[in-house]
This record gives C-alpha cells, structure tokens and sequence, in this order.
C-alpha cells in the first residue's frame, strides 16, 4: 500500500474543514466494534472462569478417576490384588480406597435430622491422598481420632455442621442408616444407629460438598456401610486432569470388564456438557454484535462513497488506478477495525480484571455452586477474537471499495 493511499484513507477518516478528530460517523463504527470485542471478551472470559472454578471446586472431593465394579452389590470385595495393580499402572500418582454411602445424621444433644453422604478415607498417614478435601479443613482436623482411641471422629462440611449447631471437639453425632438385619414383626430393615465425636469441619466452598457430606475413617465408613472388608471402589490421582482420560483408557484395558473406569469428567458429564453448550451458544450470539459491527462499517464506507464521489472520480481522472481507490478503502475499514478492536480489547482485559479480582457480582451458592462470578481470561481466546474481529472489519471493506473502484472518472466528477 503506497503512502499516497494512507493519506487519503486518513483524509477520509477525518472531519471536514481540516479538523484532525476523527469524523462522527467514524466515531460511531470504532464505538460498535469496541462494544462488540469488549463483551466478547468479558463474557467468554465469565464462561470460562465458570467452567475452571466449578471443575475445580468439585474436584476438591471428587479425584481424577474412580475405579468401581460391576454387580448388584456395586462393591468391591477383594480390593486389594486390584489395588496393586492400578498402583502399578504408569500415569498414577495415588491410589487409596474408600466407601460411599447413603445415611441420617443428627446430633446427639438434640432431634434434627439431616440427609447425609458418608464417605470413608483412609486416615492420614495410612494412605496417600487422592483428592484435595483435607487442604480444606477449617476446625479440627482430618485425623478421625477420639478420646476413646478407636478413630470414631467425623469431619462435617461446614454449612452441614451449622445447620445441626454443632462444634468439633464438643459435640457428637449419630449416623443413622438400615442394617441387613430384618424385623420379624414388621419385616422392615432395623435401623442402626453408630456415634461420632465431631472432630473437624470442612470448607471447599462447593455448596454439594459442603452441606451435605460426612467424613470418616475407611474403617468407620466400611461399618456404617456394612461392607465388611469390601470398599465402594478405588480413588486414583493423575499427574494432572488431562492425564486422567487416558490413564482411564490403560485402566479400562488393564482390568477387563468387570470393572468401571470413571474419570472426572465422566463423573460430572452433565454439568461440564451444559456449561460448554453456554459458552458455545454465547459466543454465536456475541459474534452477531461482532456482524451488526460489521454492516456499521460498511454503512461507514458507503456513505463515505456517496459523499466523496466527484473527488474519487477527479483522482481516477489524474491517473490513479482503481486498484488504489479500493485500498484506500480497504485501508479506512482497516484503521477502523484496529482501532476498535484494539480499544475493545483494554476495555474488556481491564473489565474482566476487575471483576474477577475483585467479585463485584456476588451469587448465591445454594443455586449456582459459587459465591461470585469468576472470570478467567485464556489468551487462545482472546486471539481468536481479535483475530475474528479484524477479519469481519476487513470483509465489511470488499463491498464499498469495489463500488468505489466501479466508479467512471467522467460520471463521478458531474455527480451531484
């Protein structure tokens, strides 16, 4: 593009009567592309930072992959030769056991009852750690001990602990669940009934996790789950989250059919499917603020034409080719697109900044899982859209310009 051609582009930018400010309806396309790169950014960055911090919140107690059996009782018996073998499998960090069940729990110094998930874990020292629950601890402690020296401690999430008022190190709990046992009379299961010194109290900030899961020691676990020496299935680490789906696949090729692979994707499917429909569906309607951005440049450029034909028509009269005319042109669209893409780009790195560091949207945690909305810009995203955004504001140029270069010399300079 020759300097001849720059110079006119910016001549056409301007305003009449050799003002140097940008004309008002260049203002007008730059502030439509601004708004359009900016919300793009900010909500795609909101998206993402949905999807991270819920993946990651729920990953607090859920680990990278669980290894279950197959079967009516959905238990695994003889663990152990199995437990060595996933420790042996390339890829896995840790494995430990561990028992999940379905209970009541209510304190012992008064008659509310609670809904609960107990799961049993080994106790610290005794196996490795699969998952990042005991980071989270916020009284007590994770080591399930009591005074009776028979590690019958429990470890409540948080919101769980407030709603039956009770304090770790003081109060106790009683986990009720149905025994194998049946009434001859009524020929129901007997309840029973297993007490718990409340030894810690939990915050990952995952309302799931946090008002509704118990934890205790694999040993109590398997008693209150009446398993016996079986375990509900086997908690793996990965070296990181994406190593977990083909560790998963060695896993599933290693111990046949009778086993059940699942990683932590597969775990929470649902959710994480959901929230890459949002963002897919988001983006399609943001990049139609990107279009609507697009036809205001070529409206831009259009008027532009009407009003500047007798002066192309005096250039072309002078020698200028057409292929000049259309980069001048293409050159005007260009400065627009960069300008606003560019503008739209600190607007929306410095809206997402401020939002996600400082949690000016505060949510509620019972309905959305999170207490405020987080944003995580990804810079493959932000080049995609300024990327995006450039190549709208050069396609909006082609129509103008070739009607600017279809103009004849003769017919442009009578134009009134």
């Amino acid at each position: 593009m020759k300097r001849i051609e720059l110079a006119i582009a910016w001549r056409y930018l301007r305003s009449r009567r050799g003002s140097r400010l940008l004309s008002l309806i260049s203002i007008i396309a730059i502030s439509g592309v601004t708004i359009a790169v900016s919300a793009l950014i900010v909500i795609i960055g909101v998206m993402n930072g949905l999807q991270i911090d819920l993946r990651e919140k729920i990953l607090v107690g859920s680990p990278d992959i669980r290894v279950l059996k197959w079967g009516e009782d959905m238990v695994m018996p003889d663990w152990k030769p199995t437990f060595e073998k996933v420790k042996r499998q390339p890829g896995v960090v840790a494995v430990a056991p561990f028992v999940l069940t379905q209970a009541v729990v209510h304190a012992t110094k008064h008659n509310h009852y609670e809904p609960a998930a107990v799961e049993g874990i080994p106790i610290a020292g005794r196996g490795p750690q699969t998952t990042q629950i005991r980071t989270r601890i916020t009284a007590g402690d994770f080591s399930f001990s009591t005074t009776d020296g028979k590690n019958r401690g429990a470890v409540l999430g948080t919101k769980l602990a407030e709603r039956l008022n009770v304090v770790p190190g003081i109060d106790s709990i009683q986990i009720l669940t149905l025994s194998n046992k049946i009434d001859p009379v009524t020929g129901q299961p007997i309840p029973s009934f297993l007490t718990f010194e409340v030894t810690g109290v939990f915050d990952t900030g995952m309302y799931e996790y946090d008002n509704g899961y118990v934890i205790v020691s694999l040993e109590s676990g398997q008693q209150i789950a009446q398993l016996g020496e079986s375990v509900t299935g086997l908690e793996v680490r990965t070296p990181t989250r994406k190593a977990a789906i083909p560790v998963g696949q060695r896993l599933t090729d290693s111990l046949g059919p009778n086993f059940r692979i699942v990683d932590w994707q597969q775990q929470n499917n649902s959710l994480f499917t959901a929230l890459k429909l949002e963002k897919l569906g988001m983006t399609v309607i943001l990049l139609l603020i990107v279009l609507v951005a697009a036809f205001n440049i070529i409206s831009t450029l259009t008027m532009v034409v009407t009003d500047k034909t007798r002066e192309i028509g005096i250039l072309r009269a002078m020698g200028l080719p057409a292929k000049s005319i259309r980069r001048v042109f293409f050159a005007q669209g260009l400065v627009i697109g960069i300008v606003g893409t560019g503008a739209g780009l600190v607007i929306g790195l410095a809206a997402s900044t401020l939002i996600g560091q400082r949690r000016l949207i505060a949510l509620d945690p019972s309905v959305y899982f999170i207490d405020h909305l987080p944003v995580a810009t990804v810079p493959l995203d932000v080049t995609l859209i300024v990327l995006a955004s450039l190549g709208v504001a050069a396609l909006a140029t082609l129509y103008p310009a070739a009607q600017a270069a279809k103009l004849y010399p003769v017919e442009a300079i009578r134009h009134e």
